[in-house]
């Protein structure tokens, strides 16, 4: 407290910091099922092959946006940012239809599959959305992009089914 601070303004000041209490997961799942944890590595080793690596972190942030997995977005938002990602790209994901001019034509067609990947309300993939990204890639690149938008949302479901808590990974922790 400096001298010109009364103790109601030092209070003031220390109830503006409080968090609300962080909760604890509900099940530490790779721990429970190491095998699955294990054979979910490797799947994602093998997914990400191939796929441009700044791409892959913008599907995943943004499929873990619509999960609502914290863990994910946390993840690979400091993934992204260390590997030389801007603040203004990661954070415009959660609105890109609105901001298209942010990213590549390539990046939109891949953050649209993730899109309609992730969100199968309507039961598939629609034509135009497949056909956007499939002019944009290869067959091969084409694959594998929609290998790693089907293992993040699998993550993103053990993620978010056992409430794992962001804001501990460090970047690359995981690579």
């Amino acid at each position: 407290m400096t001298t010109n601070e009364t103790p109601q303004a030092q209070s003031a000041q220390t109830r503006a910091k409080e968090y609300v209490h962080e909760h604890t997961p509900r099940l530490d799942w790779h721990q429970h099922a190491p095998e699955v944890f294990k054979a979910m590595i490797r799947l994602d080793a093998a997914a990400r092959k191939g796929v441009d690596p700044v791409i892959l972190e913008l599907v995943k942030i943004r499929a873990s946006q619509l999960n609502h997995c914290a863990l994910c977005v946390d993840m690979h938002s400091k993934d992204a940012l260390a590997a030389g990602e801007s603040v203004e790209r990661i954070i415009q994901l959660s609105a890109w239809e609105e901001s298209q001019h942010f990213y590549t034509a390539k990046e939109v067609a891949a953050i649209e599959l993730a899109e309609a990947i992730t969100v199968l309300t309507d039961g598939f993939v629609p034509d135009a959305v497949y056909e956007k990204a499939a002019a944009l890639f290869d067959e091969q690149e084409l694959t594998q992009l929609i290998a790693a938008i089907t293992v993040i949302n699998a993550w993103n479901r053990f993620g978010v089914s056992t409430r794992q808590v962001p804001g501990h990974y460090k970047a690359g922790e995981h690579k």
